[in-house]
């Protein structure tokens, strides 16, 4: 694994990113499956950052699994409010994705299903999109 921080145009987020290789990295952006995840712009490249060294052998982390546990429910806290400000469209999300790229539906946060090859298809049109962190229940499922 290697992880870039990514920025994007013009908005100037900075962000970062986990790729498997650096040539993954440079295959996702020739295929425009890179996005903001501030703001969605699809005009995002590699920001300066320092190289991570690794710890030695007998080091030991400063993050204790407490503390990786309460950051992973905070995030799942940040995306279920984010959840409850988009509509939930199940299957029909790269048609419905496409209609509100196209101004032929009401511009808004959406989510639902996709294919890896319907997100592709919908990042090689310059729509973007980006997969949850965690699992999404289906709208009446308990959380």
């Amino acid at each position: 694994m290697i992880i870039f921080d990514l920025k994007c145009d013009p908005q100037g987020h900075v962000f970062e990113a986990w790729f498997g290789s650096s040539a993954d990295y440079e295959e996702q952006g020739r295929r425009g499956l890179l996005c903001c995840p501030i703001c969605g712009s699809a005009q995002v490249g590699k920001a300066p950052m320092a190289p991570q060294v690794g710890p030695k052998g007998n080091a030991r982390s400063d993050v204790s699994p407490a503390a990786t546990k309460a950051m992973l429910a905070e995030m799942a806290k940040l995306q279920k409010k984010m959840l409850e400000q988009s509509d939930f469209v199940g299957d029909r999300f790269p048609d419905e994705a496409r209609a509100i790229h196209l101004g032929e539906a009401e511009a808004r946060a959406i989510h639902g299903r996709a294919s890896r090859a319907d997100a592709e298809s919908l990042a090689e049109e310059g729509i973007p999109v980006s997969p949850l962190p965690f699992p999404v229940p289906e709208p009446g499922e308990e959380n």
